[in-house]
Order: C-alpha cells, then structure tokens, then sequence
C-alpha cells in the first residue's frame, strides 16, 4: 500500500557578503575542523540530531548511523566538498553538532544538514555553526548560500531568517510514508 505525503521546504538564500558576526562558542565548548578520519563521527552525531525529526521521514538517509555513514561519504566526494563549511561541535568529549558545507556548480554555497543533537539545543550552538559554515563558503570566494528547511521545523526557520536567510523558492517533497505506518503498527 502507497500512502504518499507531501512535506512543504523552503530553499533559502543569503548574501554571504553582509553576514552578521562570528559568534564564539560557550566556555567549555571547542570548535573541530574536517578531517576524514571524522567521517563517522559526523554520520553518528548527524543521526543522533535527526533521529526522532521530521526530516528522517522525509529524508530517509538521515534516519540512521549506517545510512548517514553512507551520506557522509558522498558528501565528502562530491567535487565542490568544502571541508573549511564542514565543522562539529564538542563539549567534553561529546560531539554535540555537526554542519557541512558544498559549493554547488552554480557557485553557490549549500549547507548540507545542520544539526544539534537534542540535549544541547537552545544553547546557541546551531547559530555559530551555521555562520562558521557560511563563513567557510565566504573564505572560499563565495557570494552566497543556500540550504533547504522543512516548513513544519519552525525552530530551523526562524534561526535561518534572523541570521539573514531569505525565502526564495517552496517546495513540496512527496514522501512515502506506508512503510512508516507498518512499522509503528508493528512495534
């Protein structure tokens, strides 16, 4: 059985040349750069901000480790991968964000999913990684950046529009979601 549904996203864009300032993290918080030996850390802490969101419906591959093990690899080997956008967040030991960032053929900038895992939101962590990621598409030569949002992460949004992002396109993303329903219907 098909039960399709369709999840609103808006594509939004921003001026990467009248960008608001750094922000520095929280005493006892510590900013990591890429390397590939982190590339499964990235895909842990990724699964771990999306597990239980919205955008593991709509996007399956950020509904697991394993699957965010392979997305982080085809990220990394896309031909405009910016390891200077691509940063995680620790506090004590603990990966608490990640972000990475890609220059799209179109010279634009494209944040590739932003997150904080749930215990360390509302800290200001998902702010300065998103200008830490725009900043690396800055220093890159870029002059503006994208990203998409689901409509319903309503958090996300007004993050996005007080750092400066605007509206530019809404999408519709039709959605599968009988395997979901089988699943809950069976646990």
């Amino acid at each position: 059985m098909v039960n399709i549904s369709y999840f609103k996203r808006f594509r939004m864009e921003i001026d990467l040349n009248d960008l608001p300032s750094p922000e520095a993290l929280q005493e006892g918080y510590a900013w990591v750069a890429w390397d590939d030996s982190l590339l499964e850390t990235h895909a842990e802490v990724k699964a771990q901000c999306f597990a239980d969101e919205i955008d593991a419906l709509v996007f399956p591959s950020l509904s697991c480790r394993d699957v965010c093990i392979h997305l982080m690899r085809e990220i990394g080997r896309k031909q405009g991968f910016l390891p200077d956008a691509t940063w995680l967040i620790v506090q004590g030991g603990t990966c608490c964000a990640t972000v990475q960032g890609v220059r799209e053929r179109s010279g634009l900038g494209a944040i590739q999913n932003l997150g904080v895992t749930p215990l360390y939101r509302g800290r200001g962590l998902g702010r300065a990684l998103l200008l830490k990621a725009l900043y690396g598409f800055w220093r890159a030569g870029l002059g503006r950046a994208h990203l998409e949002v689901t409509a319903h992460n309503e958090a996300a949004v007004r993050l996005y529009r007080r750092v400066g992002f605007r509206c530019r396109k809404t999408l519709y993303r039709a959605v599968d979601t009988a395997p979901m329903a089988m699943q809950a219907q069976n646990s």
